[in-house]
């Protein structure tokens, strides 16, 4: 009997230190808000993007996964820089082909013109 009653008081002061705890809250008062996450852009507006700045982007996760606004701005631009990529390879590919084309054939057409401009030249001193 002793043991049991012994038990009920230390519940009894257990239950009335945590409901002190929860509805006193100590000092501080309540836990604070979390504030909720921002997502911070990583990517540099003023350069062309790099590895390292795609691996720096993180999402701040939602209920039901990431704000897909923010997930489609990146895209977005991930997608504009990779189109311009693109294209400036392709101007690059195309003036290269040129220069090649230029230097391989380059002496078989001057060797025609050549015998033509000196048939001009005789014709003209005639």
């Amino acid at each position: 009997m002793v043991l049991f009653l012994f038990l009920v008081i230390a519940l009894l002061v257990v239950v009335g230190a945590v409901t002190l705890a929860v509805i006193g809250g100590g000092e501080s008062g309540g836990l604070p808000d979390a504030a909720p996450e921002r997502f911070t852009d990583p990517l540099p507006p003023d350069r062309p993007l790099r590895r390292a700045d795609v691996d720096l982007v993180r999402f701040p996760m939602t209920l039901r996964g990431y704000h897909m606004g923010e997930v489609d701005d990146v895209l977005g631009r991930l997608g504009a820089e990779l189109a311009e990529r693109d294209a400036r390879i392709a101007e690059l590919e195309a003036a290269l082909a040129g220069a090649q084309a230029t230097a391989v054939a380059g002496p078989a057409l001057l060797k025609g013109h050549e015998k033509d401009a000196v048939e001009d030249t005789k014709g003209d001193d005639q």
